[in-house]
């Protein structure tokens, strides 16, 4: 039997001094994302979810950088499923006024602005589809 595909969409965000936006969840470092609703694009989903998951509101969406897919265990389906999440770069625009909000009903502990050259500290702490985000944004050479 064929696993169940669930589309979901995350962003890559950085506020203006070029620092990453970090999540930490379940013991690892990840990046903020969720499922696609009913009706909604894949960029607003995007938006919806790290806005959701970081407390976030005032986010610029940008390019989209790539497409991961991992397998998992659904517990409110009750089955394996795969998840294809379509990420984008984001840019926050008003960090200055804005506070940061774990959704802790997602198990969200904490979230941090992680500078460029802090990142390989972080990323040994991640999932391998976390770090293909990174690759695929240094690989591709976006800027935002």
């Amino acid at each position: 039997m064929e696993q169940p595909i669930i589309t979901a969409a995350g962003g890559l965000v950085q506020n203006k001094e070029g620092a990453f936006l970090l999540i930490f969840r379940r013991g690892f470092w990840d990046l903020p994302k969720g499922k696609l609703d009913a009706g909604e694009t894949i960029p607003a989903c995007a938006v919806r979810e790290v806005q959701e998951e970081t407390g976030l509101h005032t986010l610029e969406l940008g390019p989209f950088i790539c497409m991961t897919t991992h397998a998992y265990f659904d517990t409110w389906l009750q089955k394996d499923v795969v998840k294809e999440t379509h990420w984008y770069c984001m840019k926050a625009t008003d960090v200055d006024t804005e506070t940061l909000i774990p959704q802790t009903e997602e198990d969200i502990e904490k979230i941090e602005w992680v500078a460029k050259e802090n990142l390989p500290q972080y990323l040994l702490q991640t999932y391998p589809t976390i770090r293909s985000v990174f690759d695929a944004f240094n690989g591709g050479s976006l800027k935002f």
